[in-house]
């Protein structure tokens, strides 16, 4: 009677076996052994410029919780738009930036004109000057 390890040693050369049929050579060769110091230097270098652009981008993409919304720094950093353009006032909070740069109006604006009625202001509709 065979021992267990040749028992295990029989069933795992078995299965790379059927794995060698089924795939192919390449799925059960050491990956190692194709590997030599130039595709090292080359893989080193595909490493950085992956994780240096990872890097950038999860620095824009890092998420603020603002009055309960979620945006991304990116965001809230650009430069603010100047004036509200319905009813000509400076923004003075970054729910107001956010607002700005998505309806092109104030969070008061906002609340008063745009909160449930987002399809009729994305079609063009404003508030006419006479309030």
């Amino acid at each position: 009677m065979k021992d267990k390890n040749t028992q295990e040693l029989d069933r795992l050369a078995a299965v790379e076996k059927a794995i060698s049929q089924k795939y192919g050579k390449e799925a059960i060769q050491n990956p190692r052994s194709e590997w030599n110091e130039e595709k090292e230097k080359e893989y080193i270098e595909q490493m950085k410029n992956f994780y240096k652009a990872k890097s950038l981008k999860e620095k824009w993409e890092d998420k603020i919780d603002v009055n309960g919304v979620k945006a991304t720094k990116k965001l809230l950093n650009r430069e603010s738009l100047r004036t509200c353009l319905v009813c000509g006032n400076f923004p003075k909070k970054t729910m107001d930036d956010v607002c700005l740069l998505k309806f092109d109006c104030c969070n008061r604006c906002y609340i008063q004109y745009v909160e449930g009625r987002e399809d009729r202001w994305k079609e063009g509709w404003r508030p006419s000057e006479n309030k």
